[in-house]
């Protein structure tokens, strides 16, 4: 019987050419946990790592340690849950890592945008986008017709994503997600958790839907509060457009009431 997500430490196939390993640490922002994926075309002896987790998590570092043929390790983002893992898999496989910023890089150089990687038999297209984080970067691997794009935290398998307003921003979010869909036609959306869909575009569309009906939602609720974008308190509003949502989500609804306010003061 072929596993379904979630299936913790298992080496669970999407495609003929990306697998996905799922490390157990479940939480309020990894969901189920990181996705960390194998790609490799059909045959070829070395594979592509995206994402190797989060530290401290021996199990799931040492099943990518022994993957045969580590040529090549991809980072999405900064964020820890994806970027811990960097240092031991370095040291165990020697393979070089790339990131969009160059500290999470080792013997290679930062990605650049619009960048094609050919490697393992695949064709790996570099797509700076912006919004979840500053350095949020998508792939779009493509292999015998078939396509699949790796988002990162950018779109999830279910819920939606936080902004961190820390280096993230609305504008870029909404500009990524339209990004996404005009790159995604016939393509498998693979996210950096949650479970994987059989096309990007529905997904994208609903979060960039989600994302104007919160705008109007926050516009609404500052009008009755009285305030202006500039005067609103965020956790104010999330307590107005929030209150249907479960309290213990509400420091994370914070982070991107603070992205939306920011977005509004600028409009």
């Amino acid at each position: 019987m072929t596993p379904q997500h979630p299936a913790y430490g298992e080496l669970r196939e999407i495609t003929p050419f990306a697998s996905v390993i799922l490390c157990d640490n479940p939480g309020m922002m990894e969901l189920d946990g990181t996705n960390t994926y194998v790609l490799r075309a059909p045959g070829s002896d070395e594979c592509v790592v995206v994402d190797p987790g989060p530290p401290k998590h021996k199990k799931h570092a040492r099943q990518l340690a022994e993957l045969p043929g580590v040529a090549l390790v991809l980072i999405t983002h900064r964020h820890f849950d994806h970027t811990g893992g960097i240092s031991r898999l370095h040291k165990r496989t020697g393979a070089p890592t790339r990131a969009r910023l160059a500290k999470h890089c080792r013997g290679a150089a930062p990605l650049r945008d619009r960048e094609v990687i050919e490697v393992v038999g695949l064709r790996i297209t570099v797509l700076f986008t912006p919004g979840h984080s500053g350095d949020s970067v998508s792939f779009l691997v493509e292999h015998d017709g078939e396509r699949a794009m790796l988002t990162g935290d950018t779109i999830l398998g279910s819920g939606t994503t936080v902004l961190d307003p820390s280096d993230g921003g609305l504008r870029d979010y909404l500009n990524s997600l339209n990004r996404l869909i005009v790159e995604g036609e016939n393509t498998k959306l693979l996210p950096a958790h949650g479970p994987d869909h059989p096309e990007l575009i529905p997904v994208a569309r609903f979060y960039k839907t989600h994302r104007e009906e919160r705008i109007d939602q926050i516009v609404a609720a500052l009008d009755e509060m009285g305030v202006t974008a500039h005067e609103a308190k965020p956790m104010k509003v999330v307590r107005k457009v929030y209150r249907d949502v479960d309290k213990k989500l509400w420091p994370a609804a914070r982070m991107s009431v603070k992205a939306q306010l920011e977005y509004l003061r600028e409009a």
